[in-house]
């Protein structure tokens, strides 16, 4: 059984950082990319960044380029999401998701992520 769970979230001010990070157990971690998405109040899940699973390709949504860093560790299990001088518009819930196809490197969607995990918030508000 696949299982996915975040940590790291929480309330912030605007500029500040936080760090999210995603253990995903169940397959070979190393053989699929991983992805995180935001999902704010009252809208639709929205693709944050991806990274192939050799770690050798990241992919960012144009409006977090230069302040999110998505990265890996394959012997931990883990993918982490940095995300540095917080906006407003960057709260929501983050999920984290891995890709149902192995050594797939994107494009993503959506829909190319097979597994979820529950979410964890982010709040950013002075």
């Amino acid at each position: 059984q696949v299982k996915l769970q975040e940590f790291g979230g929480g309330l912030v001010q605007p500029g500040d950082s936080l760090n999210l990070s995603c253990t995903a157990i169940g397959r070979t971690f190393g053989n699929y990319d991983m992805g995180w998405f935001r999902q704010g109040s009252g809208s639709a899940r929205d693709f944050v960044a991806a990274i192939s699973h050799a770690d050798d390709r990241q992919t960012y949504k144009n409006s977090v380029k230069g302040r999110f860093i998505i990265s890996r560790d394959n012997a931990k299990n883990t993918v982490y999401l940095q995300m540095h001088n917080l906006e407003p518009e960057d709260a929501g819930t983050y999920y984290c998701a891995q890709t149902t196809r192995p050594f797939y490197r994107g494009p993503y969607a959506e829909y190319d992520f097979g597994y979820w995990g529950q979410g964890t918030q982010v709040i950013v508000s002075s």
